[in-house]
């Protein structure tokens, strides 16, 4: 089977999009892998290179905002609703995938989220790491201290142009800081997006996009739907950004086979536990395979 990951480029939703693929030209279900804030498609390619090896098509595209090609102008174009039409139009474009597995962390996570909410005939499996149910982590974050305390940064996310100077200033220190332990090769692919300022301008319009535009007839609000899609989600225990409140509460969305792994380990779950991540989303899948 094919390991090779190559970087090809897709349109879809009118935009184009850089995707890494590996086995794509195999005839295997498709798999498609949804990346987080701040990172790029490259936290996947092991975990691409182990399902390729057992027949699958992988697709983890650099979204909305991070691909050079589909970096629309206006907070409007980044809503979560925006973002999950872009996986199926995806999944289509690649064609051969009325159904796929689906795989996302951090903000794939919650946009992966939204596409088992609004396209649950389209999904075959959800693996979701970091993030909860987005309902779950609505609720934590209005109620639970703990949350709101990691949340803090997304208020000055929602300030225009301040973020991408923070973000931007000494060659993305502050990026780079948050980076620190990385793989260097992770870190120059994160580089070659946030050194442009049009790309923290689109990145940083996911968060502006969900907490700051109102709900209206061209996007309306996503809704709190049951989960009966297979599911896994693993969880770091000392993750920076969410907190155990939401989890918890997200267990209860839970309708179908459900699967959920706590770790002793940190928010970047594919850059420090990939190995008992890969191996635990290899096996869900193929437990699910159609």
């Amino acid at each position: 089977m094919n390991r090779q990951v190559k970087i090809e480029v897709f349109s879809a939703n009118g935009l184009s999009f850089t995707c890494r693929t590996c086995g794509l030209e195999q005839q295997g279900e498709l798999i498609i892998f949804l990346h987080g804030f701040p990172e790029s498609s490259i936290i996947w390619e092991k975990l691409m290179q182990t399902m390729a090896e057992k027949g699958y098509r992988c697709l983890a595209p650099n979204q909305r905002g991070y691909s050079d090609g589909a970096r629309p102008e206006g907070i409007g174009n980044y809503t979560n609703r925006a973002l999950a039409s872009d996986i199926v139009a995806l999944a289509d474009t690649v064609g051969n995938a009325e159904k796929f597995h689906l795989v996302g962390h951090d903000w794939g996570a919650a946009i992966g989220w939204t596409v088992v909410t609004l396209y649950p005939e389209r999904i075959v499996s959800w693996s979701a790491l970091s993030v909860p149910h987005s309902a779950a982590y609505k609720w934590a974050l209005s109620n639970d201290k703990v949350q709101r305390e990691k949340s803090q940064y997304i208020f000055t996310f929602m300030e225009p142009e301040v973020p991408e100077s923070l973000l931007g200033a000494n060659d993305c220190e502050r990026l780079r800081k948050l980076w620190e332990g990385f793989d260097q090769n992770f870190i120059e692919d994160y580089l070659k997006i946030f050194r442009q300022k049009e790309a923290r301008t689109a990145t940083i319009n996911w968060y502006r996009a969900a907490f700051k535009t109102s709900e209206n007839g061209d996007s309306p609000a996503i809704p709190n739907w049951d989960v009966h899609t297979p599911t896994l989600f693993i969880w770091g225990s000392n993750d920076l950004a969410i907190a155990k409140a939401g989890v918890e509460l997200s267990h209860t969305y839970m309708k179908g086979d459900y699967k959920f792994i706590e770790l002793d380990a940190g928010h970047w779950l594919m850059q420090f536990n990939d190995e008992i991540c890969i191996k635990e989303i290899a096996e869900y899948i193929e437990k699910h395979k159609e």
